[in-house]
């Protein structure tokens, strides 16, 4: 694996848009006397993880500016097909954690077939059509205030959860956490993958309920709170996220990937149809997709590589454990992830979730 880059350009421009709460960050081309060619990338991975990924990315093309909105991925789906639909251009690249709604957009005619280099090895689970790409790898982890468990081992399985709670009432009281699954489409997402996987799956979730779980919107809020031993466990967070807080405050937060069965879903990239320069990000996905994209990806956001022998199957160093022995189940990228988007399917989840969390 490639050494990590270690410089990234600064942004020049932050910008905040209260109506659609998008950050805007300029990018500017590493060589200012190139001819000047910007192009525009909407994504909801955020600015600090996403900086490293476009400066390697220009270091290629020291002539290319990058706009980056940092958006919600509601919002990334509703301009693309607003400003598709509409007289003018939109994103050249669009990289989101929502992966149905990214298979909507190719599902209704908003992407563009791309094929690159890698398209012909790249896991059949991975892609649609050609033109939707899944690009990381991200279990869901159990994330755990570690001097909480000074004298037990945290919980490495749901049983193990289970008997958490039974057996440590007391600490377990008020101090579970997980995503409000009405509010996180990713939240949503891992439970319904629970419930496919797993059928025991609401025993867990009613035990939860029955020592006051609480729920939040986002991975920053659970995990401030985990950092504090407000919250001292918090079930099905995105691995992304809690290898960084890990990292960054290891004497506080653990995390382990479950070990009876680990759900992993992906970021999805896609080229829209609407593009206005799909030049620009067919050679992004095209990079992303490579062995030194996905290296860069790896480090970047500290996960395992979709091009698996990238990593060797393993994480970078002091990333996720070792993923040899664990249960993975990825969610393929294709149309049965349209499933999740029913609005029926979701108000029935949603309301048995409700039930099961009620004492």
């Amino acid at each position: 694996m490639r050494a990590r880059l270690t410089h990234v350009l600064l942004p020049v421009l932050l910008l905040v848009a209260p109506a659609l709460r998008a950050e805007v960050t300029l990018f500017p081309a590493a060589d200012p006397a190139a001819p000047p060619t910007e192009m525009v990338v909407y994504s909801s991975l955020d600015t600090a993880l996403a900086a490293p990924l476009l400066a390697a990315f220009q270091k290629a093309h020291p002539g290319l500016s990058i706009r980056y909105e940092d958006l919600l991925t509601g919002e990334i789906h509703d301009r693309i097909v607003a400003e598709s639909d509409g007289p003018g251009r939109t994103a050249d690249f669009v990289f989101s954690s929502a992966m149905d709604l990214q298979v909507k957009l190719v599902n209704d005619g908003y992407g563009r077939r791309t094929v690159t280099p890698d398209t012909a090895d790249w896991p059949d689970w991975a892609m649609w059509r050609e033109t939707a790409y899944a690009l990381t790898y991200e279990p869901a982890v159990f994330a755990w205030h570690r001097p909480s468990f000074a004298n037990h081992p945290p919980p490495a399985t749901r049983a193990d959860l289970m008997r958490w709670m039974a057996d440590h009432p007391d600490e377990a009281r008020g101090r579970i956490g997980t995503y409000d699954i009405t509010r996180s489409g990713v939240g949503y997402l891992f439970l319904a993958r629970d419930q496919d996987l797993f059928p025991g799956i609401w025993q867990v979730i009613a035990a939860m309920g029955a020592s006051g779980v609480q729920q939040y919107p986002t991975s920053g809020d659970l995990l401030s709170r985990i950092s504090t031993g407000e919250i001292a466990v918090g079930y099905n967070l995105l691995g992304s996220y809690v290898a960084e807080w890990a990292r960054q405050h290891p004497d506080t937060v653990g995390m382990t990937l479950p070990r009876d069965f680990t759900v992993v879903v992906s970021r999805v990239a896609l080229v829209p149809r609407a593009a206005a320069h799909p030049d620009l990000g067919e050679a992004l996905l095209a990079w992303l997709m490579s062995p030194d994209g996905q290296a860069e990806l790896s480090h970047s956001l500290r996960l395992p590589a979709v091009s698996l022998e990238v990593a060797g199957g393993q994480t970078p160093s002091g990333a996720l454990d070792d993923l040899t022995g664990l249960r993975l189940k990825p969610v393929p990228v294709g149309p049965g992830l349209l499933a999740y988007l029913d609005q029926a399917t979701r108000a029935r989840l949603i309301e048995r979730w409700q039930q099961a969390l009620s004492p």
